[in-house]
């Protein structure tokens, strides 16, 4: 195996690992999420909170300028989580 193969086999084992903590943590955040949605739901509480989402963006938007990310990937990155937990919050108020 010549030094390039081995350093990007190095890489690519790096981003593999990377790529399930990203992916665990999703799980994670999607778990909490569903709790959210439950005690809206429970609480009779609007399942979207435009205030909260407008805070979050920004506090995204700062984050990426911080890490070095690219704010329209963020951007378009979060909104579909955050449209999916939107959905999962309306499913769940949908079956109380």
């Amino acid at each position: 195996m010549t030094d390039h193969t081995a350093r990007l086999a190095e890489f690519r084992d790096r981003i593999d690992s990377l790529d399930g903590i990203l992916l665990h943590t999703l799980g994670e955040r999607f778990r909490i999420t569903n709790q959210v949605g439950h005690l809206k739901a429970e609480a009779g509480l609007p399942a979207f909170d435009p205030d909260r989402e407008a805070a979050q963006r920004a506090r995204f938007h700062e984050i990426a300028r911080e890490v070095g990310l690219p704010s329209e990937l963020v951007e378009q990155l979060m909104a579909m989580i955050i449209d999916q937990v939107k959905l999962n919050h309306e499913k769940i108020r949908g079956e109380l």
